[in-house]
């Protein structure tokens, strides 16, 4: 009997050993899944909903970058943040890059030798990138053509403007405004880099703030957030427009847009209607303005006898 009792009492010592030893197991399993289950959720990456390829990369911004000859500070840190904004907004634009690139093709070869003409670093022709993306669309301020110009502005440095012609749409005639305005934008400033923030802002207003502030030069300047951007946004034009297959755009010279060829004729009368002084010439009313947008309205009145001359394609 002893013995049964015996054995009895050791199995249930086993029993209750196992049990403990379970339980303790139990609570140590779900003790490990509290603490990784946090852990695993953040590890499972969900499914994409975009392309399979489509990834959006953070960029290097290169170590050296100048504008017209004019080092860029990228040792400051709000410089260089500032300039990694620009080059993000401009690579990943994608289709208004592509834009960009196709029109440059076309307008470059025009802009180019007036620049050489009139002393201007070659740099200069992406601030006409970045003022009008190379396309005659007036800005809501009113200022028009290639370049920009207000009307006031125009007119004083020897521009037609008014309802019937206005020769800010002439991109060869507004690129010498620019060229004789930026030129001295440089003389008063002695920098390049402050000749174009003056463009945008104009000398005046660049003038009060570097005097205000105390600084004599565009990086160390507090400027409202269109002017603050605008000479990064032009280097950001420059280095993706100049490498565009390190920033991931892919064409072939037959995707560029091609300059058209043209020739002139010089005009002193009014011309009544354009539409049939375009088919006089073998050509389309389209065609005419096209080539020719300075011409706003559907005559040249012409009273002054003024010489005029008037692109035409050839086909």
């Amino acid at each position: 009997m002893k013995k049964i009792t015996r054995l009895i009492s050791i199995i249930a010592f086993v029993a209750l050993a196992l049990f403990l030893m379970n339980a303790a197991q139990s609570t140590q399993t779900r003790a490990h899944t509290i603490r990784t289950t946090p852990t695993d959720t953040l590890a499972t990456v969900p499914a994409k909903n975009v392309s399979k390829l489509y990834e959006v990369k953070a960029l290097k911004i290169p170590e050296y970058l100048e504008l017209a000859g004019e080092r860029v500070p990228l040792e400051k840190a709000d410089i260089k943040e500032r300039m990694d904004r620009e080059l993000l907004v401009n690579t990943y634009w994608q289709s208004n890059g592509l834009l960009l690139i196709k029109r440059a093709n076309k307008f470059f070869p025009i802009i180019e030798p007036l620049l050489v003409e009139y002393g201007l670093p070659d740099d200069f022709k992406y601030l006409c990138v970045a003022e009008s993306a190379l396309i005659n669309i007036p800005s809501s301020a009113g200022a028009a053509g290639y370049w920009h110009f207000l009307p006031s502005t125009g007119r004083e440095y020897g521009l037609e403007v008014n309802r019937n012609v206005d020769e800010r749409y002439n991109l060869e005639k507004s690129t010498r405004v620019a060229a004789e305005y930026l030129k001295s934008a440089k003389e008063k400033f002695g920098s390049w880099t402050l000749a174009a923030a003056a463009y945008n802002a104009g000398r005046g207003r660049i003038l009060r703030r570097l005097k205000e502030q105390k600084v004599d030069n565009y990086y160390d300047l507090l400027l409202n957030d269109e002017t603050g951007r605008y000479v990064f946004r032009i280097l950001a034009l420059k280095e993706i427009m100049t490498h565009p297959k390190k920033y991931g755009f892919i064409y072939g010279q037959e995707d560029l847009y091609q300059t058209i060829q043209t020739y002139d004729i010089e005009v002193t009368k009014p011309i009544p209607d354009l539409a049939d002084f375009a088919k006089e010439n073998g050509i389309t009313y389209k065609e005419l303005k096209i080539e020719n947008p300075w011409l706003r309205e559907t005559r040249l009145n012409n009273r002054s006898g003024k010489k005029y001359t008037i692109k035409i394609p050839i086909h």
